[in-house]
């Protein structure tokens, strides 16, 4: 079951990358119906079909670039589903033997709930809400996939060091639990940034602000936080329904999100660099979270100043993706003290 969990969270992960993929190259509409494409299986090929499909639904003749992006996506999302339901069962089945069954159950449900967003995605032409709460649904199944994950391994790694030979070391209980109430913030805070930039991407408000540090000139009579997060009324929201005001309120907020997100992730990685409680493997977690951070700091700014170049705005959810699961596992790692501990055994480990 371990390794159909590692699977399916490799493959929630490409799931992630090409929903944002489909997002960015403006397919999201690129089949008109759900869960088929012009009530096929596949794109609809050949002189006849495409001709039936643009009588079908004539405000939306068939892009077979776009089409393909969308239909991808949906057959890895369907495997990815097919994975979970398997994960879930295998759960249920072996539940006297210890193994998790809520995390599972609860992965089906919400993989369920994914499939209902990605066809009111459709059905509701991009209203923002559904493709910002399907984006936030993606990186939520992602997260507990790698959840379960951990609690799977046999031997998961030890967030507090072995301490036996220097009690003076010891991590006491208030501090532990400063150490994990302060990772949950960062979690808190991580993804309320990424729900900033999906809500920023699912209303087209990404070169909005093309200027640096903030925006263009002016930009402080152009803030307007209701309009910004508030659904208009539109029959399609494709490429976006707000005002150029409302958009730049979006991206003006998204920025400074970012720069609460990397002072605070950045802080705290350097506190626990220099904390004797912690092990080294949590602390080249640290590490490897700093160097995260930059890299999607480095990828946000390229977005702006280089007009949001494809690549390098599918890297930023990728990038945001593997910093959301290194703050997961540090999180777990510190709120997950091992018999390692020295306290537990009251003895050094020889």
């Amino acid at each position: 079951m371990k390794k159909l969990v590692l699977f399916s969270l490799f493959l929630a992960a490409v799931v992630i990358i090409l929903g944002a993929y489909t997002r960015l190259t403006d397919a999201g509409l690129g089949c008109p119906d759900w869960p088929g494409c012009y009530g096929n299986l596949t794109v609809p090929s050949g002189d006849e079909n495409v001709e039936a499909a643009n009588t079908a639904y004539p405000d939306r003749p068939v892009e077979a670039h776009k089409a393909w992006n969308e239909m991808i996506h949906r057959y890895f999302a369907g495997a990815l589903g097919l994975c979970i339901l398997a994960i879930a069962i295998l759960a249920v089945k072996q539940r006297r033997k210890g193994t998790p069954v809520k995390l599972p159950l609860l992965l089906l449900g919400l993989v369920i709930f994914q499939a209902a967003l990605g066809m009111w995605t459709v059905t509701l032409s991009l209203l923002p809400v559904v493709v910002m709460g399907h984006l936030l649904g993606g990186f939520t199944v992602l997260a507990c996939l790698f959840l379960l994950y951990l609690r799977l391994r046999k031997h998961h790694l030890f967030g507090i060091s072995e301490l036996g030979s220097n009690p003076s070391a010891e991590p006491s209980s208030h501090k532990s639990n400063k150490m994990a109430t302060l990772a949950f913030v960062g979690i808190a805070i991580l993804v309320g940034q990424i729900a900033l930039g999906g809500w920023t991407s699912a209303n087209y408000a990404a070169l909005a602000c093309t200027d640096m540090p903030i925006c263009e000139p002016g930009w402080q009579q152009r803030l307007d936080f209701s309009g910004a997060y508030s659904v208009p009324e539109a029959e399609n929201y494709e490429f976006g329904a707000h005002d150029y005001g409302e958009r730049a309120t979006m991206h003006i907020v998204h920025r400074f999100g970012a720069l609460i997100t990397f002072v605070y992730l950045t802080v705290l990685a350097f506190s626990w660099l220099r904390s004797s409680a912690l092990s080294s493997a949590v602390k080249k977690g640290c590490v490897l979270m700093v160097a995260v951070l930059c890299a999607q700091v480095a990828l946000g700014l390229s977005n702006v100043l280089f007009s949001l170049p494809l690549f390098i705005a599918v890297s930023h959810n990728a990038v945001a993706a593997i910093l959301l699961l290194t703050m997961i596992w540090l999180t777990w790692s510190v709120t997950h003290p091992t018999s390692s501990l020295s306290y537990s055994h009251g003895g050094h480990h020889g």
